[in-house]
């Protein structure tokens, strides 16, 4: 069987050995080149041909993300982003996502040689990942000279359609989105096309800690519903969508006659942290019937029994189609389980959603 062929491009000699180091102990992946910038990495791609790249973000000569821009227009590949854990690489880590890198690894910004060690399976699970995932080639349009990082323009963001309104709906309802690798912007894309007055939101993305904070805030700058990452013991309310806080699991759970969110820390759920199965559990045990779940593209089967056993208790369940998924993994395990009641292309899962919550709220007010 032949191996994952990966050339890691970082400015730093030290980060440079350490990534080959991990990647070569592995038996499915080899280390077939490292380069120092991004003009290097480009003669690099051209003759080693790799199947998979990493890419820091800050480096001589070129930006990583402008190298990405380019790299996904001209000879699209798929990207494992090795950024620092800061407030600033939080968001130009998910700028990169928007680009259409795969996934990311948080460099420790002290400890390096420890901290890339100990974080050495979470990398290679991800260039795995990365090896099998759907890349999709970057329009040009997705970033236009002069733009500046992180502004709607340089993302692609194209202004949503105008969606009506859900007028008098139930405030029952909640919609219950778990995702993984390809999430963000699959997450991004569903929330985009709700309406302000849409049911409460609840998400569980598979994300570490110091990157859900600027994820939500980016989110909330797109969207008409407001979008945060979620606070213990605060009320879910509609027209509101809640983000799993990395390194913690989210429920929801009744006080009274509200919904309230709960954000605990635990063990490890199917080794994720947040856990979707932690989330879609609680949506069954507290919601059932007035739940809608969505399982978004992903690697591994987090959430799939627990979204069957939502959809028992008589949620309506929708999964994102192998097509339009970065990786079919979450989704396929879902349907695999029973638990989807369509199977839908990324595109059409929010007015999906829409038409499903304005047949129930109009068969509702038709039995009054």
């Amino acid at each position: 069987m032949a191996k994952t062929r990966v050339v890691v491009v970082d400015d730093s000699a030290l980060v440079r050995g350490l990534l080959a180091e991990i990647i070569n102990k592995q038996t499915d992946m080899e280390c077939v080149g490292a380069a120092s910038d991004p003009i290097v990495a480009r003669e690099m791609i051209r003759n080693l041909n790799p199947d998979v790249i990493t890419l820091d973000v800050e480096m001589p000569r070129m930006d990583g993300i402008d190298f990405l821009s380019k790299l996904m227009r001209l000879r699209p590949m798929p990207v494992v982003m090795v950024s620092t854990l800061t407030e600033r690489g939080a968001d130009v880590t998910l700028r990169a996502l928007e680009l259409g890198a795969i996934d990311f690894v948080a460099k420790p910004k002290i400890g390096v040689a420890d901290g890339l060690r100990q974080l050495a399976e979470d990398i290679t699970e991800k260039v795995r990942t990365a090896s099998k995932a759907h890349v999709r080639r970057l329009p040009p349009a997705a970033a236009p000279a002069g733009s500046a990082p992180g502004t709607p323009a340089a993302a692609g963001v194209r202004p949503a359609a105008p969606v009506a309104s859900l007028g008098r709906l139930s405030t029952e309802k909640i919609i219950f989105i778990g995702a993984s690798t390809g999430g963000t912007e699959a997450t991004k894309e569903v929330l985009m096309n709700l309406p302000a007055d849409a049911p409460a939101v609840v998400i569980t993305q598979h994300m570490p800690p110091g990157f859900t904070r600027s994820y939500a805030a980016r989110l909330d700058g797109l969207c008409r519903i407001r979008v945060k990452e979620a606070s213990d013991s605060e009320r879910v309310l509609p027209g509101h969508a809640y983000i799993a806080p990395g390194g913690f699991h989210l429920t929801v759970e009744r006080s009274g006659a509200n919904y309230i969110a709960r954000v605990r820390d635990g063990d490890p759920v199917n080794r994720h942290k947040p856990s979707v199965e932690v989330l879609f559990e609680s949506a069954a045990r507290v919601v059932g019937q007035n739940a809608l779940g969505v399982m978004l593209t992903g690697m591994g089967a987090d959430g799939a029994k627990a979204m069957k056993t939502m959809r028992d208790a008589g949620s309506y369940n929708i999964c994102q189609d192998e097509a339009s998924c970065v990786v079919f993994g979450m989704p396929r395990e879902a349907i695999a389980h029973g638990a989807a009641d369509e199977v839908l292309p990324l595109q059409r899962i929010a007015p999906a959603l829409l038409e499903r919550l304005r047949s129930t709220v109009g068969a509702a007010i038709h039995r009054v």
